[in-house]
């Protein structure tokens, strides 16, 4: 199992890469709001468990693990975020914060049937693309 931290990190990766920037200490910790050591360690770790090629002082990809966890991560947030606008009615400040939360609590079948229920949209509510 994977645990809430690994799966915002990873999914920074994914947003990151989606952005076409290179990914590296200096970004991760930016767009997560934590200091660069607490992210060397971080990227440490993932790298051990083989989500990550590290390469000290260069630029971090994904493996092919990384890249289909944080994706399917990604797919969770975006379907989740739709339902939250779509069926419930949140607003746009609400729904990153919840769809967040929910992510790592939500299973693969839950969100699979969510989105069913919304008819399999092709994007979220901000306009990003949900990964097929």
């Amino acid at each position: 199992m994977v645990s809430q931290n690994k799966e915002d990190y990873l999914r920074a990766f994914y947003i990151l890469e989606e952005r076409e920037k290179v990914i590296n200490v200096t970004n991760i910790s930016s767009y997560l709001k934590i200091s660069k050591p607490s992210v060397s360690q971080m990227i440490k770790i993932l790298s051990k468990d083989k989500f990550l090629n590290y390469i000290k002082y260069g630029e971090l990809k994904l493996t092919k693990k990384g890249k289909d966890f944080s994706r399917k991560l990604t797919i969770k947030h975006r379907i989740i975020e739709t339902f939250l606008r779509d069926i419930l009615k949140l607003n746009l400040k609400e729904i990153h914060n919840e769809a967040d939360k929910l992510e790592h609590a939500m299973s693969d079948e839950t969100v699979f049937k969510l989105k069913k229920l919304l008819r399999n949209p092709g994007c979220d509510p901000h306009g990003k693309k949900i990964p097929s």
